[in-house]
């Protein structure tokens, strides 16, 4: 017995001995047998089947997406005078304190850090003294030694080396110098004083 497309049980299968309609030309296809299309999870591409024609992504497996570059790290110092720094000099009666006087002007200065060990301190032409970072000024800083400080590449960072300078380093809120020629490890945002008034500050970036 048949099914006509009106939902009709006939005898006859050519037209529908209940109301007269055409009967369907062949069976139903089962759903197994039906063709269902799907996008592709990868390209998005119409998919027939279990691997997908434009890109060939098997459907059973997940798609993965790209890893993300990550950006570069990049480190750099920024070199001020630090009036706050000063007086705590001062106080405690530091590199000719009595004699020193804050700089009316001293606008900030960027150094990009680069290589294994990156030197601060004075130029000297005659004792050929050329530190990457030059606090020659002007203003100048009396209180730096020509060769004062070294900062050095660490662990994916960078540490700070004092070079036995004559007037010492500290970090940040420190009052006691650093022992010298034994790096000190610095975070990003650490302060690295020296002479009377500098303060240098590392940043990263990335």
């Amino acid at each position: 017995m048949a099914t006509c497309p009106a939902g009709h049980d006939s005898e006859t299968d050519d037209y529908c001995d209940v109301c007269g309609a055409p009967m369907p030309s062949g069976p139903e296809p089962s759903a197994s047998a039906r063709v269902v299309e799907e996008t592709c999870a990868a390209c998005g591409a119409v998919r027939v089947g279990r691997f997908c024609e434009e890109c060939g992504q098997d459907s059973l497996n997940p798609v993965v997406a790209p890893p993300v570059p990550s950006q570069p790290v990049s480190w750099h110092v920024t070199v001020e005078a630090d009036r706050a720094y000063f007086e705590r000099v001062v106080a405690v009666g530091g590199p000719d304190a009595a004699a020193m006087a804050f700089p009316p002007f001293c606008p900030p200065r960027r150094f990009e850090l680069s290589g294994r060990q990156v030197s601060v301190g004075r130029r000297s032409r005659s004792r050929g003294i050329f530190p990457e970072i030059d606090l020659v000024g002007p203003p100048e800083d009396p209180g730096v030694s020509h060769h004062h400080a070294l900062l050095v590449a660490s662990d994916g960072g960078w540490a700070v080396v004092d070079l036995d300078s004559t007037n010492g380093t500290t970090v940040n809120e420190g009052a006691e110098p650093l022992r010298p020629n034994r790096p000190h490890p610095l975070e990003p945002g650490d302060r690295v004083h020296v002479g009377a008034w500098t303060t240098i500050t590392l940043h990263r970036s990335g």
